[in-house]
């Protein structure tokens, strides 16, 4: 009941009624199950999502993230959608710190699981491919990031429609590119989207 009240509060952005709520939680079901069972995976990777979205506090998170991939590569293998998606939040929370070394291996590792179990047009893909355009691009390997914009494109339109918001950041990385490259021609029909 408790870890279902701090998902209600996290839902409802209460980041600071969630945490104790996940806290005691975690506690309860370590105490009574032992550690290293899927479920304190999900408590722990619950847990945090609250330190690093309620309050920037990324050195909690980040544990909590790897103990959480760790329990779930053990019991699901390392090739399962839940280890994907362990990844893909420790990857953010490495990409939001620009810590772009490290996200990107997580993210490509993500990518080729999702892309293997869901296949190459599932929803989960286009943040993901957006995310790793946007590290190819602050190395300045251009090309890479515009395959992968595109990429994410086509994936979000298909997945989310044509118009849907989500789809304006990966054309906003192909306008970034084209403008510093001065390919004015495909900037406008972007800009006009």
């Amino acid at each position: 009941i408790l870890n279902s009240m701090a998902v209600l509060d996290s839902a409802q952005g209460d980041y600071a009624s969630a945490e104790p709520l996940y806290k005691r939680s975690l506690e309860i079901w370590e105490r009574a199950q032992g550690p290293d069972q899927l479920a304190e995976a999900t408590k722990l990777y619950n847990k945090a999502l609250v330190s690093q979205y309620g309050g920037n506090n990324f050195a909690k998170a980040e544990p909590l993230y790897q103990r959480s991939l760790s329990i779930r590569e053990k019991a699901l293998g390392p090739d399962h959608p839940a280890v994907a998606t362990s990844l893909d939040a420790l990857a953010s929370l490495y990409y939001q710190q620009k810590d772009f070394a490290r996200a990107q291996p997580l993210y490509e590792r993500m990518l080729g699981i999702w892309e293997k179990t869901l296949g190459p047009e599932h929803r989960h893909l286009g943040n993901g491919l957006n995310n790793l355009a946007a590290i190819y691009q602050s190395q300045g390997d251009d090309a890479k990031a515009e395959a992968f914009y595109r990429r994410s494109v086509l994936v979000k339109e298909k997945t989310l429609g044509p118009d849907h918001q989500y789809i304006l950041t990966s054309l906003a990385g192909l306008i970034s590119i084209y403008s510093r490259q001065g390919k004015h021609d495909k900037v406008e029909p972007l800009l006009i989207r």
